[in-house]
């Protein structure tokens, strides 16, 4: 799942082959009428997000769908390489890699009119970082010079309600000072945490957030919970990527399976999370209509460490063991037809060697071998409790069928049919608030679907210590110094071999379990052309043509 992030360092990554495939087709009742003119609109499946939508408060997929439609950055991420490229920066110069001068390109505005200016980056960064304001994505803000008196990390309070190095300079100029060097810094500029906000976010906060205002190629129309948000086209954006359709109704699904069925109903133009129960037949359904492309996602197991039960000593060889006793292969075969691959390390193969994917970084830590796994469990002291519950959300993307199948495959290891079984939680939201109250009494699934394609963003906000998706509260000083290292480096070789090795560190104590590298799935009705996904698995609205 995508989820904050604080990155330092960053690389140019490989581009990444989407497949976009024109099919054209006639009348249904799933969203309009098709006039071929680019005001008809289409809907597709979602789920409700787990906060409200404020840019740097939303670390997850749902949320994240929206902001990606009602916001733009300083950088936006090219929909096919995943490349940042420069959106609303008309410039950003350093002479230092520490010291940046921002220059806003004119002419943009908000869907309210107001203009968006330096001001408005600002405003809503310092708004971000400061603590008094609870934002989950604040972290992303911790290398610029002033983070720690306005969001000090060891319980003292808030000195400055502003970070000092920030400096607006003129209408569409301002400074940035960051606390070290940070050579590719304005590539982290395109993740939403970043965005602008009007002044209106901050002088009625709660209109804000019942109807957001952003400077995207849609605007939020209506929103009810637990039942649909449905975006217009905004005439007045300013973009060069501007809506190719009316407008998109999001449909709130707590079960992909009905999801797909409406779609073969003609009830749903766009399912971007295809069921495994369907993937055996999708093709035959829906044939050039369904995508399955290289997605930058991983899914893995994490551990409750604030649970003294997982984070004692000897527990590193039991979590080795449960990782172990995961056939992934198998899996990935009957339960995904070969959607997913079975994961060899903590990060995805779209990044390429050169960004850092290492096939087989894991080992044998990775590998199925009963007789190891149930060896090591019995050396790290057993099972806390004698079981393992892994909780998983139940809404959406077929998780109680792996679950299932890591659960057989662990008590066939351990010649136990009890030794684990799935601990469902009925919506993602409810999910996610279990996680961020630390209620994890045992793994629980924690995929991550990248923010940019970077070595950096697959390990540090998860695994280093008080990241703000480290949803564990995993901690390992040596990870943190090999981490900090490669933060602190300029070249891109030498950065990579930093973070692989913290990423070795994560695997001598199995701080997560890497399951298998997703790929994006979509499928859509023939009222639709143009569609694909990203490398972030989502859907580029903005480009989708309905008939």
């Amino acid at each position: 799942m995508r989820g904050a992030t604080h990155a330092k360092w960053a690389a140019c990554a490989a581009a990444v082959a989407l497949a976009a495939t024109a099919c054209g087709g006639g009348d249904s009742d799933s969203g309009g009428s098709g006039s071929g003119d680019g005001s008809a609109t289409l809907s597709a499946s979602w789920g409700d997000p787990q906060n409200p939508l404020e840019p740097a408060n939303t670390n997850e997929v749902q949320g994240g769908k929206v902001l990606d439609m009602i916001f733009r950055s300083l950088k936006k991420y090219n929909p096919e390489t995943g490349k940042a490229e420069d959106m609303l920066a008309e410039k950003i110069d350093t002479s230092d890699s520490q010291n940046f001068t921002v220059t806003v390109k004119d002419g943009w505005t908000f869907s309210n009119g107001e203009k968006v200016t330096a001001k408005s980056f600002v405003d809503a960064w310092n708004y971000g970082a400061s603590l008094k304001n609870n934002q989950k994505n604040a972290y992303f803000f911790g290398y610029i010079d002033g983070y720690d008196k306005v969001h000090p990390e060891d319980g003292s309070k808030q000195t400055a309600q502003t970070l000092s190095g920030l400096k607006v300079t003129g209408d569409l100029t301002f400074t940035i000072k960051l606390n070290q060097k940070f050579s590719t810094f304005p590539d982290t500029l395109g993740y939403p945490a970043y965005a602008p906000l009007p002044q209106v976010f901050f002088t009625n906060h709660d209109g804000w957030l019942k109807k957001p205002v952003g400077n995207g190629p849609y605007t939020i129309d209506s929103y009810t919970k637990g039942s649909q948000m449905s975006l217009k086209k905004w005439d007045g954006y300013h973009g060069p990527d501007k809506a190719q359709n009316g407008g998109v109704t999001l449909k709130v699904y707590t079960d992909n399976n009905t999801a797909y069925t409406d779609l073969m109903a003609g009830n749903l133009d766009l399912v971007d999370d295809v069921p495994a129960a369907q993937l055996k037949n999708v093709q035959a359904d829906l044939g050039d209509r369904y995508l399955n492309t290289p997605a930058g996602i991983i899914q893995t197991l994490a551990f409750p460490f604030y649970d003294k039960n997982w984070n004692k000593p000897g527990m590193e060889k039991v979590r080795t063991g449960l990782s172990r006793a995961i056939n992934r292969d198998q899996i990935t075969k009957t339960i995904f037809n070969d959607t997913r691959t079975p994961a060899s390390d903590w990060t995805s193969p779209v990044l390429g060697e050169a960004g850092g994917f290492k096939e087989g970084l894991c080992g044998d830590a990775c590998e199925y071998d009963a007789a190891a796994a149930k060896k090591l469990i019995e050396e790290g002291g057993g099972l806390p409790g004698g079981q393992v519950k892994i909780t998983y959300n139940a809404d959406t993307g077929s998780h109680k069928q792996w679950v299932d199948a890591v659960c057989n495959s662990i008590n066939n290891a351990l010649g136990n049919d009890k030794a684990c079984v799935g601990n469902p939680v009925g919506t993602f939201a409810d999910y996610r608030n279990q996680i961020t109250a630390k209620k994890m009494s045992g793994p629980f699934r924690a995929g991550w679907q990248m923010d940019y394609p970077l070595i950096q963003n697959f390990l540090q906000p998860l695994y280093y210590t008080n990241a703000s998706s480290n949803d564990g509260k995993w901690s390992n000083k040596d990870f943190d110094k090999l981490v900090d290292e490669a933060n602190a480096e300029t070249d891109t070789g030498k950065a990579v071999s930093k973070f692989q090795d913290a990423e070795k560190v994560l695997r001598d104590n199995m701080g997560a379990i890497p399951l298998w590298y997703q790929n994006g799935s979509a499928g859509y009705s023939e009222r639709l052309s143009n569609v694909k996904l990203n490398p972030f698995s989502v859907p580029v609205y903005n480009e989708i043509k309905v008939s």
